[in-house]
């Protein structure tokens, strides 16, 4: 086999048809890449080649159909090479992964969509992975280190090599949502159980306080109801540590720095004074006071003019006179940023992928189309060895080099540009990483209306299709961590559909649709309850 255009073969079961698609020789940058990661980083020694094949499974389009796809959709012929079958004679090692069932293929679903535009007609099923073979004389435990290194089980998982009857999978119909029967009745050990049991993310407090209110009502919740507080009262929604009442502040030692933060403390507690009067008593001092404290003063003192205020939540609005075509016109300039440091150090590329589109996320509920955005992280030492790495942890160069890469997918996919990208090296990073993203964005004001809603309002649902990633994310990463939260953890982190997060930038930019719309929030962690939820009291 030549390698070329050979799509045919019998590779087909049923209508799933299969191809493996490897980039000829001068443009297989990720098999040299994963060649020196795992040869220079790993240990490996006898490692001598690599190759690195995206295998797409699609049932639907057949004979021509399927190979004008493979030409124009799953390959570029230009530095493409097709197989029907996989050409791993010699290889050491076989290593197919794919990504773990119920979460969000972007490559499965973009090659699906094409297709349907491509061929009209139904969209078909498609499952892609990627097959990685190796070459060379590998020691014992080698193979082990390969797939440790390659496979992150929050994300993935090795696949099978057979060729499947069908790409259907039928999903059980789902049962009457349980009630948790007792709960009222549940002594404090209980409630404990039951917190470990489902994985909640709150309290003992929090839980205790749920008991008081069911009790109040005289039955037991039911288990959807305890998910939605607890994703409600996360520290992610909730800001529970920003929130936490600070009972007395003290600073320790003497010299210019502890000098500076009593000044501090003295500046906030006169400035709450003036900001709140008599009411100063009523609010707690917290982190989240401390920060906001000067805005609502400038606020106050008629410093700010432009700042626009609704009741919406989400980007930070400011109002700005935009010269237009040779006359003025009224702007509304949306900053938003958003810190994705628990999703990263867990899954590096989709955790640093969604930093940027959680960030993109706010302006774009305000109706800005997003122009600029800026990247600065923290990270250990990324020239470590894999060896040094912590128990449970991802390698500092593979969140490092990963997490890069999913930011920068992420924002080519929607167009963005990044003008500032920093990464700091700290020994501190290794507990964890830090990803911080943020974004500028700009929307006439004559296009966004931010009215009340009303009765008889309908809410409207915009998106794209989701797996089951990103369930939870909002508890998850308001839970404290350890060893076993790269397994425990796995299907927490959202993956990012950039493609249509930039089809709704470019609906929104319609100054027809933007006007119909009374409150728009977005999507983030909290899911589908929070985001609406918030839009309306009674919702």
């Amino acid at each position: 086999m030549n390698g070329d255009r050979s799509v045919g073969g019998d590779q087909a079961v049923g209508r799933v048809r299969r191809i493996h698609v490897e980039k000829r020789p001068g443009s297989d940058h990720e098999a040299r890449s994963i060649l020196t990661d795992l040869r220079d980083h790993e240990g490996i020694a006898g490692l001598a080649a690599v190759r690195v094949f995206n295998r797409y499974d699609m049932e639907g389009p057949d004979g021509p159909e399927f190979e004008a796809a493979c030409a124009t959709i799953l390959s570029e012929p230009p530095v493409d090479r097709l197989f029907a079958e996989l050409p791993a004679d010699g290889a050491a090692l076989v290593l197919a992964i794919e990504p773990l069932p119920g979460q969000y293929d972007q490559r499965a679903d973009s090659a699906a969509q094409c297709v349907q535009i491509l061929v009209g007609g139904e969209r078909p099923a498609c499952r892609a992975a990627r097959v990685v073979v190796l070459y060379g004389d590998l020691a014992d435990g080698d193979a082990d280190r390969v797939r440790k290194a390659l496979i992150n089980p929050v994300e993935c998982r090795e696949a099978s090599m057979a060729l499947p009857a069908t790409l259907s999978e039928p999903f059980p119909e789902p049962g009457p949502i349980p009630r948790l029967s007792g709960f009222r009745d549940l002594a404090p050990e209980g409630l404990r159980a039951l917190r470990a049991e489902l994985g909640l993310a709150m309290s003992e407090a929090d839980a205790a306080f749920c008991q008081a209110f069911f009790r109040q009502e005289g039955r037991d919740p039911t288990l959807t109801e305890i998910r939605v507080l607890d994703t409600y009262w996360s520290d992610h929604c909730r800001h529970t540590t920003f929130l936490t009442r600070l009972l007395d502040i003290e600073i320790e030692g003497e010299g210019p720095v502890a000098d500076s933060l009593r000044e501090a403390v003295r500046m906030y507690r006169d400035t709450r004074a003036q900001v709140y009067g008599d009411r100063a008593a009523e609010r707690p001092e917290c982190l989240m006071d401390l920060a906001t404290l000067a805005m609502k003063s400038l606020r106050q003192r008629g410093a700010i003019p432009d700042l626009d205020l609704s009741k919406e939540i989400n980007a930070c609005s400011i109002r700005a006179t935009v010269p237009v075509d040779g006359r003025d016109e009224e702007w509304l300039i949306q900053f938003k940023n958003e810190t994705h440091n628990h999703p990263t150090e867990i899954e590096p590329f989709g955790g640093a992928a969604t930093c940027l589109g959680g960030a993109i996320r706010d302006p774009l509920s305000g109706r800005a189309y997003v122009y600029q955005a800026m990247r600065v992280t923290g990270s250990g030492d990324p020239t470590r060895p894999s060896s040094e790495t912590r128990p449970g942890k991802l390698s500092q160069r593979r969140i490092t080099t990963t997490a890069a890469a999913g930011f920068s997918s992420y924002g080519n996919q929607v167009g963005l540009a990044t003008g500032l990208v920093e990464e700091l090296y700290h020994p501190g990073y290794v507990a964890k990483r830090m990803e911080i993203g943020a974004v500028i964005a700009a929307a006439p004001a004559s296009q966004v209306v931010r009215a009340e809603p009303e009765p008889g309002d309908v809410v409207l649902l915009l998106g794209g299709r989701t797996g089951r990633d990103g369930c939870g994310g909002a508890t998850g990463s308001s839970k404290s961590h350890d060893a076993t939260s790269l397994v425990t953890c796995g299907a927490e982190v959202q993956k990012g559909n950039p493609p249509t997060e930039r089809k709704l930038q470019r609906l929104f930019r319609n100054p027809e649709a933007a006007r119909r719309i009374r409150r728009c929030n977005d999507f983030g962690a909290g899911g589908v309850s929070v985001a609406i939820g918030e839009l309306a009291d009674g919702l």
